[in-house]
């Protein structure tokens, strides 16, 4: 593996992703994986969710860790807050009855996608935030899947939508 320091610049999309208290350290060390992948412009990890050194984030990451930005908030707002500063419009992935469909959304270009707990979501006060929510539609019986399935399935709708995957 070659030190990060001795890597060359990449250019980097314009997709922040916000990370609102996951529970699952494999989660977030999945989503680095799919973010550098996809080089995501930063990665805001917030509240309890798992930072860097940690050691089960740093098993599934696969040294990904080293290679996307990030930075750790100790509330979801103040990564929401310091967003729209830079004039970045937070749209939250959610099972709500009015959200729109991601793949009928008009993705913004730079944008952060906000994504929820495992068990609870995004936190009402996150998504009262939010410029606007989409949904995944699910089919089955259960209502949701995976949040590092998730983010996979929403990351590389918006890379398309914006050109990004283009040899």
């Amino acid at each position: 593996m070659v030190p990060p320091e001795q890597l060359p610049d990449l250019p980097r999309n314009s997709i922040h992703i916000v990370l609102d208290n996951l529970r699952s350290a494999f989660n977030v060390g999945s989503i680095f994986r799919t973010a550098d992948a996809g080089a995501a412009a930063h990665l805001h990890l917030c509240g309890m969710t798992a930072y860097p050194p940690h050691l089960k984030l740093a098993k599934t990451a696969l040294g990904a860790i080293d290679y996307v930005p990030w930075t750790h908030y100790a509330e979801t707002v103040e990564a929401i807050d310091a967003l729209h500063a830079d004039g970045i419009p937070c749209i939250a992935v959610e099972a709500e009855d009015d959200a729109a469909n991601y793949v009928d959304f008009e993705w913004p270009s730079p944008v952060a996608i906000v994504f929820g707990n495992e068990v609870r979501g995004v936190s009402p006060d996150v998504l009262e935030r939010c410029d606007a929510c989409v949904r995944i539609p699910m089919h089955g019986f259960k209502n949701t899947i995976n949040v590092a399935t998730a983010f996979g399935v929403v990351f590389f709708e918006v890379l398309r939508r914006q050109g990004a995957l283009k040899s």
